[in-house]
């Protein structure tokens, strides 16, 4: 049987930095720091689209785990859901909702879970309040980040520095790059 975490946290800032900084590569490592988590294959960097995935490889209770996680529904500043695709949960989703509220955005997870193996019942317990610890870190930095300025690290498109092999010396000084 699935276990469910339901968490909900309000931020200032308008649902759009919201919902995009929640589909950031960049922004998860910063969260996940604490375990040691990198890219292992997929999106490394930037923001997940409907369709991506991103393999995780993290030290959780002592050891190294993966996790492949698929961006398998999205709606614009609304709702995406990412779903274990290959990991060590026998299942796991994972629903991000954002609403509009007066003073900003409402974030709502809804995480799904099972644990593997004959004692299952023995380890969703462990599980589940590990997964609560983690959620509320990276929804307080999600927080940090959208209502502060920090947001622009993750979002804004840095200027580029050298013009693309595509782009004539004449386009670049104009200050536009046209791809062929």
């Amino acid at each position: 049987m699935m276990k469910t975490i339901r968490l909900q946290t309000r931020i200032n800032a308008p649902v759009p930095r919201c919902f995009k900084l929640s589909l950031s590569v960049d922004l998860h490592l910063v969260s996940a720091r604490g375990t040691h988590e990198r890219v292992a294959s997929g999106v490394k960097s930037g923001l997940l689209g409907l369709g991506d995935s991103v393999t995780w490889t993290g030290r959780h209770f002592g050891m190294r785990f993966r996790h492949t996680a698929l961006i398998d529904a999205l709606r614009p500043c609304a709702y995406f859901r990412d779903v274990m695709v290959d990991g060590m949960f026998r299942s796991f989703e994972h629903d991000h909702h954002f609403a509009v509220m007066d003073d900003g955005t409402r974030m709502r997870d809804e995480v799904r879970f099972s644990a593997p193996g004959p004692f299952a019942w023995l380890i969703e317990p462990l599980l589940r309040r590990y997964l609560i610890k983690m959620l509320r870190r990276r929804n307080a930095i999600i927080k940090q980040v959208a209502e502060s300025a920090a947001w622009r690290n993750f979002l804004e498109v840095k200027p580029v520095s050298k013009p693309p092999a595509s782009a004539t010396k004449h386009e670049w000084h104009q200050g536009r790059a046209v791809a062929s």
